[in-house]
């Protein structure tokens, strides 16, 4: 990758090397766009096969990120941290101190929170040492765990969907295969369950699997065949890119709607999708109920005005998204992007005036 090239393109703002010999430090954090306000996204740990991998990945994600704050109504702008390390070996309390070090040095353009491989705890350890953190522990003042309200949000999302397609938002009776069974498709899972829907599940954890059938009288397939079952809505909720060529073509879902981050594996399977008929809920429109909730925290959290903006903007922005995609005749995708954009390029391109002191979102929160 030709580095600064691909910053210009895409139009990011700064990508920052985080080392710390002592602790095993080593992480990437990625500021995409600020025009809204302060970048916030989740700190990522994962076994990166290499250096360029975990930058194309914070890359990746920041950018998400900036679509996803601005089509949720959010003054914030887009980044992602990606710490390099095992998750399940290479914590520690220097490590994630360290961490927040970096945070604070960037003097609130960056807020970080948890994300895979992460956890409300190791935020906790992260708020030792900044204030720009999110997604701690309850104690705190913070909303904890937001896998809970990710899941709300796209439960909504896909009642929205299927309302285009069945001409009703009711779940009672529809077939949901569910790819994934992590934190946020178990909740996801309960919602489904509650209000009637027939589940089919699939995970390579098998104790998540037997835990939805047990309790969510779910189907179980192998992962191979999760694409080819007979259902109305496919929900992608484990690894991004499971739209594809390959799975495409399998597909008997009227409706794609999911938790899961960069479902598309290239943007030509967002296209395929639309002649096929399919109603695709883009997944940083319908899985942004855990950033709304998260940013809740900035104002001093409010768990039942975070719960009502999750309801009411998700299902209203997969509305919305459906309605510009039969409007101009684009696929659903591109019409969540032009969302986004137009959001960021109007405030981009209004009046400033000069301040000596500037607007902070974020004022310093008390130990």
């Amino acid at each position: 990758m030709d580095l600064f090239e691909h910053l210009e393109r895409y139009d990011y703002e700064q990508l920052v090397f985080c080392q710390d010999r002592s602790s095993g430090l080593r992480a990437i954090i990625a500021i995409h766009d600020t025009t809204l306000g302060p970048a916030l996204g989740g700190a990522r740990m994962w076994t990166y096969a290499s250096e360029a991998e975990a930058i194309e990945d914070a890359l990746r994600l920041a950018r998400g990120m900036t679509y996803k704050n601005a089509a949720a109504g959010l003054n914030l702008g887009g980044g992602k941290a990606v710490i390099i390390g095992d998750p399940r070996k290479d914590k520690s309390e220097a490590l994630f101190r360290a961490f927040g070090r970096y945070i604070q040095g960037l003097n609130g353009r960056y807020i970080t929170a948890e994300d895979v491989g992460t956890t409300v705890s190791d935020m906790d350890m992260v708020r030792e040492e900044t204030d720009f953190v999110t997604g701690i522990s309850p104690e705190f003042g913070s909303s904890g765990n937001p896998s809970p309200v990710t899941a709300y949000g796209v439960y909504q999302g896909m009642k929205a969907a299927v309302k285009e397609v069945f001409g009703s938002d009711s779940l009672e009776g529809k077939v949901v295969a569910v790819q994934g069974i992590g934190n946020v498709a178990y909740a996801l899972c309960r919602h489904l369950h509650e209000e009637g829907a027939k589940l089919i599940v699939t995970d390579i954890n098998k104790d998540a699997v037997n835990r939805a059938v047990q309790e969510f009288n779910a189907a179980a397939v192998d992962p191979r065949d999760i694409y080819s079952v007979e259902c109305d809505i496919y929900s992608p909720c484990a690894l991004g890119a499971t739209l594809n060529d390959m799975t495409i073509p399998k597909l008997k879902a009227k409706v794609i709607a999911g938790s899961a981050n960069n479902q598309l594996k290239d943007s030509k399977h967002g296209d395929m999708l639309h002649e096929k008929g399919i109603v695709y809920a883009p997944d940083y429109i319908i899985n942004a109920g855990g950033v709304i909730n998260v940013a809740d925290e900035l104002y001093g959290y409010n768990r039942d005005r975070a719960m009502r903006k999750v309801e009411t903007m998700i299902y209203h922005n997969i509305e919305r998204v459906i309605a510009i995609s039969k409007r101009d005749q684009i696929p659903t995708y591109k019409a969540a992007d032009r969302i986004a954009e137009e959001r960021i390029n109007s405030i981009k391109h209004s009046r400033a005036q000069f301040l000596q002191n500037g607007h902070h979102i974020l004022s310093r929160r008390g130990s």
